[in-house]
């Protein structure tokens, strides 16, 4: 049976990557990746070498659909990455393999290799309770964005967003106005060389960012603790 690998990659240190995955890559037929430069520097850390790589996103030109539906029905075994984390969270991904199933059922076989996670990461680091928590992807830019904030305020689950640079200073402005004194925490750049994790009050977060534009930059994931 051909089989969809869904292969986690790392989010920014290039050992957070499991045997399993590395095994699986080596042996794929074609390896599809958002962005193939990415996959290729993953590949060359861990030596593997003379593989297929081909571009799919659904945002952007690559390989199209029924091309990756012709590999399979040829009994093509593919390995989906992402440029960091887990295929699928809150990445284009996920329609490949809703498409999969929905074109193939049964006879293929969709297989995750599971592996790094920036909420998982972020969840373990900020001390939160996360036994009960509600991951929302990345905030609106514009619509729905003050509805979103207000409900937010209002769960009483530990809450997970991915937010950008340009947006982080803003975010923390909103989380001020409506929650008051819960902690939020930040984690920024995980597993680089940056990589920080800072609690405090939205207003406090809000301060040191302000105070330090330097560290305003990267990829972030901001966490509100549970009431």
């Amino acid at each position: 049976m051909p089989t969809l690998f869904i292969v986690a990659t790392p989010i920014g240190n290039l050992e957070d990557i499991t045997l399993r995955a590395l095994r699986v890559l080596k042996e794929a037929d074609v390896i599809l990746c958002e962005d193939t430069r990415q996959g290729k520097k993953l590949l060359e850390r861990h030596g593997i070498g003379n593989k297929q790589l081909t571009t799919w996103n659904e945002q952007r030109s690559g390989v199209a659909m029924q091309k990756i539906f012709g590999w399979l029905e040829e009994g093509k075994n593919l390995a989906l990455v992402t440029d960091a984390g887990t295929p699928g969270i809150s990445d284009p991904g996920a329609r490949l393999v809703a498409k999969v199933r929905e074109h193939f059922g049964d006879s293929v076989s969709i297989v995750p290799i599971p592996g790094s996670s920036a909420v998982i990461a972020a969840l373990s680091a900020s001390g939160f309770q996360a036994d009960n928590f509600l991951f929302l992807g990345f905030l609106p830019h514009k619509k729905g964005r003050e509805t979103l904030f207000k409900e937010i305020a209002a769960s009483k689950r530990t809450i997970v967003f991915y937010e950008s640079p340009h947006r982080i200073l803003k975010t923390l402005k909103a989380l001020d106005n409506h929650l008051g004194g819960r902690r939020v925490a930040v984690a920024r750049e995980l597993t680089k060389i940056h990589e920080e994790v800072r609690i405090g009050t939205a207003i406090e977060l809000l301060d040191h960012f302000q105070a330090h534009p330097d560290t305003a930059r990267g990829e972030f994931v901001v966490l509100i603790e549970s009431l």
